[in-house]
């Protein structure tokens, strides 16, 4: 809206309107702009003018008061606010610098504009874009800068799936697809002479070739499986149901190391799909009114309280919280999602985004049910303090147990020294890393170091197990045995759980499916739960102690089969071709302490045929 400016400097003004008020009124007679206006001040004193004052459109307006605006009666008065008014939509800039004659004028500069034809997404999951350089010693960081001019991309083959994982080792950049594993040079290239050997030379490109290594191995979509230590990195290949290696010789398949069959079922178990996993407290109500404790807190929200000592930690922030009070159908009815967890005077409280109300009813169990959606996971790390690559295949649904002994989980230790799986571990970690010496791991957000020399052994989380064992006792193979004794090398404190023969026979009938038979033993309790005393004389029904070797007999509590002379406890042993032994630690010697097991050995006698 073009007009004239009367100013008593060599300056030049802009009278210009912003779609905000921008203009504040602190008094009757001053005035202060703010952004994109100049401060500026003015008094209504004829004699006595800083700066222009605002035009008025109020009926009260003096003409005879001095206003250096002249000829605004072509302007609109209604896009003029009035003093009253909190502000104005208009401001005044001076648009020379410093307010000196012939002084450069303040210009926007140059825009520039671009027309997308098409403003849609595109996903590139098999390729890599780089940004500038960080320089710590000139302070040039240029890490939010893509250049469209330059080569920043760098694609590999899209037939191998997406980008999964990538790792830099050296100078050489590793990149995990789904389906394969490629190496990729870092600032360099690689000149191939006519012999086809290959040199590399330095080279402005920030990644070089992306050379494949030799295997169709992958990823597949658990980089969380991903681990490295040295030259060595481990991770998951589930779509070929293989755990791998890859180290200077190449990719290595170390699920075949006495695994393959175990990895091949329990990896078919892992889903891609995001499933739900729910979690049911009981909501805290008064049986004879009725009434559950709700309520809002000022800037947290609703919120309702859950029953008394309810573990909230097991409650995710975000989750979809359904409410119930059936009794019948236990039909849960969606209330929102989890925006907070607190106390409220010591009890458990939880905030929710959608309010609700709580009808007063008797003798109804109110409940409510936390349903999120979980990836089912294959966590890998490395544990520094024991030298060896920990693999947990973690499934999330279907858990009969608490999460810490459920058979819906299995984690487990890869020796490269014995170029074996060693162990079983009862814990079910979140993530899994070393740091110096140490080896850490999270669960639910909490951080726990293992191998504390002030920790009990086989206490994970808070929760303690047994250490066990399964071996099978298979001495000349093909001839049919009595095993009469078991004994063992080690510490106090060792027990059989379970002494097992192969297949003996079954028993079939046409109303019954066939049902196998195996020869078993009773139980062998440890040296030091063994122990009673009978008429002052103290005797031991489990393992006794010979020669700093602990020995017992082995007592038959098979059922009767057909064309059994003896059994049950009538005979000393079992009979097979091999047994099948699992040994663990009891609960009452040197509980949390280490027991050390070095041999077990058992004597037999071959059956006559």
């Amino acid at each position: 809206m073009p007009f004239r400016l009367e100013v008593k400097y060599y300056n030049s003004f802009w009278l210009k309107q912003v779609s905000t008020n921008k203009i504040t009124n602190n008094s009757v007679d001053t005035y202060h702009s703010v952004f994109p206006g100049l401060p500026f001040k003015t008094t209504r004193n004829k004699k006595n003018v800083n700066f222009p004052v605002w035009p008025k459109d109020n009926d009260d307006y003096d003409p005879t008061e001095y206003n250096p605006i002249k000829n605004f009666s072509n302007v609109n008065p209604d896009n003029f606010l009035s003093v009253s008014d909190k502000g104005s939509k208009w401001i005044i800039e001076e648009s020379r610098i410093r307010g000196g004659f012939n002084n450069n004028q303040v210009d926007p500069g140059v825009r520039a504009y671009l027309k997308e034809d098409s403003n849609d997404v595109r996903y590139r999951a098999s390729s890599l874009v780089y940004s500038g350089i960080y320089n710590n010693r000139t302070n040039i960081n240029e890490t939010n800068v893509f250049s469209i001019a330059e080569d920043i991309t760098r694609t590999v083959d899209p037939h191998n799936g997406s980008i999964q994982f990538i790792h830099a080792m050296d100078n050489n950049l590793t990149i995990f697809q789904e389906n394969k594993v490629s190496q990729a040079l870092i600032d360099k290239d690689a000149i191939y002479s006519t012999e086809g050997n290959q040199t590399t030379a330095i080279t402005s490109k920030v990644i070089g070739p992306v050379t494949p290594y030799v295997g169709d191995y992958g990823i597949s979509r658990n980089p969380e499986s991903f681990a490295s230590y040295g030259f060595r990195r481990y991770f998951a290949d589930k779509d070929r149901n293989s755990i791998m290696r890859l180290s200077r010789d190449g990719l290595t398949e170390i699920s075949q190391y006495g695994m393959r069959d175990y990895f091949r079922d329990e990896l078919s178990k892992i889903k891609d799909l995001k499933v739900a996993v729910s979690d049911t407290f009981n909501v805290k109500y008064d049986q004879e009114t009725g009434v559950i404790p709700h309520g809002n807190v000022e800037s947290l929200g609703f919120y309702i309280q859950l029953a008394d000592g309810s573990d909230t930690s097991k409650i995710q922030i975000g989750s979809i919280a359904e409410f119930t009070i059936h009794v019948v159908n236990n039909a849960f009815v969606q209330k929102g999602k989890v925006t907070g967890i607190g106390t409220s005077n010591g009890n458990p409280i939880v905030f929710l985004s959608t309010s609700f109300t709580v009808t007063p009813s008797l003798n109804l169990r109110p409940a409510l049910r936390f349903k999120y959606y979980k990836k089912e996971e294959i966590q890998g790390g490395y544990d520094y303090y024991k030298d060896n690559y920990i693999l947990s295949m973690q499934r999330c649904s279907g858990s009969k147990t608490d999460d810490e002994t459920s058979d819906y989980y299995s984690t487990l230790a890869f020796d490269e020294s014995v170029k074996g799986w060693t162990t079983f571990y009862t814990y079910r970690p979140d993530s899994i890393f070393g740091l110096k010496n140490n080896t850490f791991t999270t669960k639910d957000g909490i951080l726990y170091r293992h191998y504390d020399n002030n920790a009990e052994h086989n206490n994970f989380y808070g929760q303690s197990n047994s250490s066990n064992i399964t071996f099978i006792f298979n001495a000349n193979p093909g001839l049919s045995k009595n095993f009469k004794t078991i004994a063992y090398e080690g510490s106090d404190g060792w027990q059989v759980d379970s002494f097992v023969s192969d297949v003996t026979g079954d028993i079939s009938s046409s109303y019954s499916p066939i049902q196998e038979t195996r020869d078993t033993t009773n139980p062998v309790r440890s040296y030091g739960e063994g122990l009673y005393t009978e008429n002052g004389i103290p005797y031991r029904i489990g393992f006794n102690r010979k020669d700093n070797k602990y020995v017992a007999n082995l007592i038959n509590n098979s059922s009767v089969s057909a064309g059994e002379v003896n059994f049950g406890n009538s005979i000393t042993g079992i009979k097979g071709f091999f047994s099948i032994v699992t040994m663990s630690t009891d609960t009452t010697t040197n509980f949390g302490g280490a027991k050390e097991l070095f041999a077990v050995s058992t004597e037999f006698v071959v059956s006559p045929r």
